[in-house]
């Protein structure tokens, strides 16, 4: 008896192992994914701007990481004791302005150095809203509580998520030409958007990126693949179906945090399961195991820390830490 509809997954080409060196942008979600792969030690570069919501704020910074269009004071501005810019998350935001273009400038590095070695680049999106100032008429990535009559609210058309998505590679691959992209929709639901225009605005991502996968403009020679696979992006592409397992698989509310919006714990878990599968390779996973045995050990509160035992203990936890950081040396407890 089958309880439950499940999405056909195959393992990705180019897989993720320990020397792979990654950069995860995008919605809260790849904060969760980024969360995982820090827990087991992958060479990670996480949203060095904060969560940047739609495919736009992805492009803009891209594209001024690439041309190493450095931050300015016209770039920033100051509202309710702090400075703020439009094209970061508020956690970039500091009561400094000095600060505050100190971090967006180090932002630009990073993200600049992690580009050019990377080997693949996980970029999640979350919404096809959008906020314009009236003003410059500019898309921002966080209005930062500035007042909503200065914005005008608009939906991505799915020529505008491709033209923006078609910008973004294209940029990347001027700098790292080899780089695997794989892309993934947040399984977050933007309620506030309301209900119609929530599924409006997934459903505008999900066209725009199957059309960009599909496009004879990236695509290379495309050798067969599962059916549950998107061609891949000019040999080196896929679409992770984090939004359809969440929606297809785990259709029930006990799979959503208290807001009834976000993925809870259980259904993270489950999802990065799936991703382990399809992009982790099978050695990787193996050293995997290993550091979760010595996080959770790090993690162990004895009740007797003196004993003999757990000194013991300890020292069998250090040797395993240490010989596991001879084979990678990159590695940090």
């Amino acid at each position: 008896m089958k309880l439950q509809t499940q999405i056909p997954l195959a393992k990705a080409h180019h897989q993720i192992d320990y020397n792979s060196q990654l950069l995860l942008l995008g919605s809260c979600f790849v904060e969760h994914i980024g969360d995982k792969l820090h827990y087991f030690k992958f060479q990670s570069v996480q949203n060095p701007f904060g969560i940047l919501f739609h495919p736009v704020a992805i492009e803009n910074l891209i594209s001024r990481a690439v041309k190493q269009q450095k931050y300015t004071e016209e770039d920033i501005f100051f509202l309710n004791e702090r400075w703020h810019c439009f094209e970061a998350h508020s956690d970039l935001s500091s009561s400094s302005k000095e600060q505050l273009l100190l971090h967006l400038n180090q932002g630009l590095e990073k993200t600049l150095g992690q580009l050019k070695k990377a080997t693949h680049i996980v970029i999640t999106l979350g919404t096809a809203w959008v906020y314009e100032t009236k003003l410059s008429n500019t898309i921002v990535a966080n209005c930062h509580k500035v007042p909503q009559k200065e914005f005008s609210k608009k939906l991505l058309s799915v020529e505008d998520i491709e033209k923006s998505l078609t910008n973004t590679i294209a940029i990347i691959k001027t700098i790292n030409d080899n780089i695997q992209f794989i892309f993934t929709i947040s399984p977050v639901r933007h309620l506030k958007d309301g209900f119609t225009e929530n599924q409006l605005s997934k459903a505008h991502l999900m066209t725009a990126l199957h059309k960009i996968l599909n496009s004879p403009l990236l695509l290379n020679a495309v050798a067969e693949r599962s059916l549950s696979e998107v061609p891949p992006l000019g040999g080196r592409g896929l679409l992770f179906p984090s939004y359809e397992i969440m929606m297809d698989e785990l259709r029930d509310y006990r799979f959503y945090a208290e807001d009834m919006v976000h993925p809870n714990s259980l259904a993270i878990q489950y999802i990065w399961e799936k991703f382990t599968y399809v992009w982790i390779s099978e050695a990787a996973q193996a050293t995997m195991v290993e550091i979760d045995s010595i996080q959770k050990g790090w993690q162990h509160k004895s009740f007797h820390p003196d004993s003999e035992a757990h000194q013991q203990f300890l020292k069998k936890l250090e040797t395993k830490m240490q010989s596991l950081q001879k084979k990678l040396p990159f590695l940090e407890f």
